[in-house]
């Protein structure tokens, strides 16, 4: 745990803050403190938990739910794809290390070499639970902030929306990704125009899926040697 925390306080400063945006959010459906806990505890799928705040209105679709959600958080199928030999020799542990498998507990548990003098499998083991304390402590914060003291949380929603963006631009500096991402905005602005703000979401991305595996090859990375940007 102790080799293990210094490398998650990046992941520290942010889940805070979302974690607290998404405990605002949840106190102000009319959820208390515990209700927040226990969904931070049990779901822990940051978009998906922000997502789901939609879910909990009068009348909304439950198979709508379920494909919304399975878009959102398909991606964290191919992070566990190229986990499966590392991880499968951990036994009943690796249920917890896929249960908490986020983008950052992956990009932290793919980018980062362990410590001579660590065990691989508690090491990672630490990393998870560090990054699921941490989410939980933030809810915790922000439904309790929202709980005793009045203020306009109007515009907080857009945290996600924020990271989205950041994640984006940051992706976009790589020029291979480019095409990718091209393809993300054309179709999205297609399927508003054609389904309007209420629902083009679940068409957009069942769209993109379709067209990123019929045309796999177009998006593609080139292999090492195609040039120094690669």
């Amino acid at each position: 745990m102790r080799s293990a925390f210094p490398y998650t306080l990046p992941v520290l400063a942010g889940y805070l803050f979302m974690g607290l945006a998404f405990g605002v959010m949840f106190e102000e459906q009319g959820y208390s403190v515990l209700w927040a806990i226990i969904v931070s505890v049990f779901v822990y799928a940051g978009s998906g938990q922000y997502l789901a705040l939609n879910f909990f209105v009068p009348g909304y679709s439950f198979i709508q739910a379920i494909a919304l959600t399975l878009m959102v958080n398909i991606r964290h199928v191919f992070y566990g794809l190229s986990l499966v030999e590392r991880c499968n020799r951990f036994g009943w542990k690796r249920w917890y290390l896929i249960f908490g498998m986020t983008d950052e507990t992956y990009s932290l548990a793919c980018t980062v070499n362990v410590p001579e003098d660590v065990d691989e499998e508690k090491f990672l083991l630490s990393i998870t639970l560090l990054n699921h304390v941490y989410w939980v402590l933030g809810t915790v914060i922000g439904s309790l902030a929202a709980s005793a003291i009045p203020f306009n949380s109007e515009g907080i929603d857009f945290a996600m929306t924020a990271l989205f963006l950041v994640l984006f631009i940051e992706l976009w500096s790589n020029r291979y990704n480019r095409p990718a991402e091209l393809l993300g905005v054309v179709v999205s602005l297609v399927c508003l125009l054609v389904f309007g703000a209420d629902g083009f979401i679940l068409p957009t991305m069942l769209l993109i899926v379709a067209i990123l595996l019929v045309r796999r090859r177009k998006f593609e990375f080139p292999s090492k040697g195609a040039g120094k940007d690669a």
